[in-house]
């Protein structure tokens, strides 16, 4: 693929060798940890909300044909609610089922979205507090849900965290509290400070003893793959991006629960610097990421697997990838460019992993062949983010989001 130098970026391929495409999703209780029963109750609430609308399934006909295969379908995430990211479907529906919980818990009713927008339960939801880690978009969506549905809201932000990602999340009026260290040590000092102030923490990664939230964060996120399946035939492929794996085992469950084994070939991408899932499966366990997770790829710079998701990953995906952050760019660069009269995308830097992954894979015979990619392999991936800091996106790109957007067409 012309603009990637192979010999310089570090990619590594890990076919799972416990991956059970025979198995049944019901079985070891996955069912209980995600399912299309409990996602369609999700979809209720989530398209009921103000600005609800399927994101755009982008059709990269240019890149397809460069890269031998007969498509790639780029779900366009950027324009989520006008939060920048897919974490809109995730951290703001936890927020909404924590707040229905307490209502329940103190009047005995079961409340909506719409109950709560309207301010008719404000007397009991302002006394919440809603907390959380982050790297940027799962603050911001969780800011959002507690502005959206009448909480109070305290995010925490570790110590490279860019300033134009902590004022995206002040902009909806959570307090934003700065801490050193990693995505992980932030992780545990939210969770310090909520036992000891009585706060709500509502978090995309799982633990032991912290389950509930983070499997509705997971299920908000299921939504998008209902989305794709609406606008598409189903993929041969799909590359989806890693972090703690709370999105990859979203849409791997959604996949396995209804196409059984007839699903697409599943794909985890991490960066080479934060690879916890990779380690996870070649060691067969959870496994920590070390060193300071110093990858562009913000969103995806997390050490810790939440363990939700690896009850579903550990036999559900096929494959586990890491790349290098020069790849990345690359990749944002190449979309911002649009390839072969492609649509240009304005793409963050965590939003191209999948997409980087599976080109970087093509690019080399032995991965193409050892991936089963040919000229008839039908690419999914997941764009998960627009510019959610411009300013890193103009120095990254070299072009501002605004005037990539501009050379954008109207389909």
């Amino acid at each position: 693929m012309d603009g990637y130098n192979r010999d310089s970026i570090p990619i590594r391929l890990f076919e799972n060798p416990h991956a059970a495409r025979a198995a049944a999703y019901a079985l070891d209780g996955r069912e209980e940890i995600l399912s299309l029963a409990s996602l369609a109750e999700a979809k209720r609430e989530i398209t009921s909300w103000p600005g609800y609308q399927p994101t755009p399934l982008r059709r990269l006909t240019g890149l397809a044909a460069d890269s031998g295969v007969a498509d790639i379908a780029y779900k366009d995430e950027g324009g989520r609610f006008g939060l920048g990211s897919f974490k809109a479907l995730g951290g703001a529906y936890a927020v909404f089922k924590l707040l229905r919980q307490k209502i329940r818990q103190q009047n005995g009713v079961t409340v909506t979205s719409a109950d709560l927008t309207s301010g008719r339960y404000a007397d009991i939801s302002r006394d919440v507090t809603v907390t959380c880690a982050t790297d940027g978009n799962h603050g911001r969506s969780v800011a959002w849900g507690a502005r959206t549905f009448g909480c109070r809201c305290v995010i925490y932000v570790h110590e490279t965290v860019s300033e134009g990602r902590c004022r995206a999340i002040a902009k909806y009026g959570a307090e934003v509290r700065r801490v050193p260290g990693t995505y992980d040590e932030a992780v545990r000092r939210a969770g310090s400070d909520a036992a000891a102030q009585g706060w709500s923490v509502v978090s995309d990664t799982s633990y032991d003893g912290y389950i509930d939230v983070p499997r509705d964060v997971m299920q908000g996120y299921g939504l998008m793959v209902e989305e794709v399946l609406a606008q598409s035939a189903v993929p041969s492929h799909v590359f989806v991006q890693g972090g703690v794996g709370g999105l990859a085992a979203s849409v791997c469950s959604y996949l396995w629960e209804r196409f059984g084994s007839a699903r697409p070939r599943f794909v985890v991408v991490e960066p080479e610097k934060a690879d916890c899932l990779y380690r996870s499966a070649v060691a067969g366990r959870p496994t920590a990421a070390d060193g300071g997770l110093d990858t562009i790829m913000a969103g995806l710079a997390c050490g810790e697997v939440s363990i939700l998701a690896w009850r579903i990953l550990q036999i559900g995906a096929d494959d586990f990838m890491t790349i290098g952050d020069d790849s990345a760019v690359d990749c944002m660069r190449l979309l911002a460019e649009g390839r072969g009269g492609d649509h240009p995308i304005v793409a963050g830097e965590s939003a191209v992993a999948g997409l980087a992954g599976f080109l970087l894979a093509n690019s080399d015979p032995d991965l193409r062949r050892r991936l089963a990619l040919d000229r008839d392999s039908r690419i999914l991936v997941f764009g998960t983010e627009g510019a959610t800091d411009p300013e890193v996106y103009a120095r990254l790109v070299g072009r501002t989001p605004e005037d990539v957007a501009r050379g954008a067409r109207v389909e």
